[in-house]
């Protein structure tokens, strides 16, 4: 069983469910993040009694060599999509595109499914397959 099977059922006992992980480098300090939602929100509590329940794990099995930095958060309004089943969730919230090639967009992710997406720009509706998407994040207009 993969390390982030054991997280996720950690998440999971606190009827939370596991968004994402990712490992950054910031400012020369690794930072493994692991990103949670839940229906009612996150809030620090929550983090801080997963990040309790977590840290033994890592101990034991790090997820990188060296020092590192564990973070437990939400990933906020304005979050990366990564998986198939971030953009099927994230289906009517308004998002921007960074196309592989360069292009850029911006719109409303009108449809989601297991080969791709569309977004509905100013300029009409365009498709892309996930092998084609650079980033892409929702964003909320304030």
């Amino acid at each position: 069983m993969a390390i982030i099977d054991d997280i996720e059922s950690i998440v999971n006992s606190y009827g939370a469910k596991l968004y994402d992980s990712e490992i950054v480098s910031d400012n020369g300090e690794t930072i493994y993040r692991v990103y949670i939602v839940k229906e009612d929100g996150v809030d620090l509590d929550l983090c801080a009694n997963i990040s309790r329940d977590v840290s033994p794990l890592l101990d034991i099995n790090p997820p990188v060599s060296g020092e590192y930095r564990f973070e437990v958060s939400s990933p906020g309004i304005e979050r990366k999509l990564t998986k198939k089943e971030h953009f099927i969730n994230s289906i009517g919230s308004k998002v921007k595109v960074k196309v592989l090639g360069g292009k850029k967009l911006k719109g409303t992710l009108i449809d989601a499914d297991q080969e791709g997406i569309k977004v509905e720009t100013k300029d009409g509706i365009e498709s892309f397959k996930y092998s084609e998407l650079g980033t892409v994040k929702t964003y909320f207009e304030w």
